[in-house]
């Protein structure tokens, strides 16, 4: 009977309260999307950092007819220089730093250019005479920095070497800022919490206001404190769980029809969440949308009905 009652009182506030319940809504669900939202990238730049730091080479890229007088004095790189340089690197020194490593001419160089830029203006700008011959080196563990610099100072400076690179440094650096794009929706994810949780506080107690003759009779009847809190905190817990299944719901969206729909055939080369892998992610959201509720619900008719 007191079940049913407390149901009962809870439908009249969420009727009585419609345009509190659907802000209360609409809040939880803009901040439980930016939460979401921050958690997804996180997970997305650590798919895509294993995918590609996995990948990572350091690129040995040989003098060209166009290369800078400062870099190669003695012009472009010889067969002399380009067989010294594969000595070098099959050498105990080195081979015990190197997976594998090939090498890319002008050429080749160019066609993959063209393939990779085909619908880009800057393909008629570039020709092949412009481009390096590379040695691409793939290194034994990809992510360690200290291999790496072994490689970029051993090469640098020697005949017919134009400039050595690690192409994880390049890496580094859009990771560096997907990581501020993911700490910046988290901070305004925190924001639109901390909103959520004073608009709910702030309903609850207009709620009970408008029923303070029915809660004043309870009081006299003998209703307990449970009885009487129980209602007001389900209105919130009620607001907030529809909120967090459209957060939830929308997250869902962005991966299957943004990132596996969209990007997923405009990169084909690299790796993206997926909606299997992600699916955890939504029950933590509706759990936060939840216990952060239910404890504002809480809080905010404590405090009213010891006034």
């Amino acid at each position: 009977m007191n079940f049913r009652r407390i149901m009962a009182e809870t439908r009249t506030g969420l009727s009585r309260n419609m345009s509190m319940v659907v802000s209360i809504v609409l809040v939880t669900f803009i901040s439980l999307t930016f939460v979401g939202a921050a958690v997804l990238l996180q997970m997305q730049i650590s798919s895509m950092k294993t995918f590609w730091y996995d990948k990572a080479q350091v690129a040995i890229y040989l003098c060209s007819d166009s290369s800078s007088a400062d870099q190669c004095p003695n012009g472009a790189v010889t067969d002399d220089e380009r067989q010294a340089i594969e000595e070098r690197l099959d050498s105990d020194l080195y081979s015990q730093y190197v997976d594998q490593y090939y090498y890319e001419d002008q050429q080749q160089a160019y066609e993959n250019f063209k393939e990779q830029f085909a619908d880009n203006q800057a393909l008629s700008f570039v020709t092949q005479d412009q481009l390096w011959s590379t040695y691409w080196v793939n290194l034994q563990d990809p992510n360690d920095a200290a291999q790496a610099a072994v490689i970029i100072d051993g090469f640098t400076g020697m005949a017919g070497v134009d400039q050595v690179q690690d192409q994880k440094a390049y890496l580094d650096q859009i990771f560096a800022v997907l990581n501020v794009g993911s700490l910046t929706a988290l901070s305004i994810a925190g924001l639109m919490l901390v909103a959520a949780i004073l608009l709910i506080t702030t309903t609850i107690r207009l709620s009970a206001f408008s029923r303070r003759r029915e809660l004043g009779i309870m009081r006299l009847v003998g209703a307990s404190n449970f009885f009487i809190q129980t209602p007001f905190v389900l209105e919130g817990v009620v607001s907030a769980f529809i909120g967090s299944v459209l957060a939830s719901a929308a997250l869902a969206a962005v991966v299957k029809f943004f990132v596996q729909g969209y990007l997923q055939s405009a990169m084909p080369y690299t790796a993206f969440i997926s909606l299997h892998s992600v699916w955890p992610v939504f029950p933590i959201v509706i759990g936060v949308g939840v216990v952060l509720s239910a404890l504002a619900s809480a809080f905010a008719i404590r405090r009213y009905l010891r006034v």
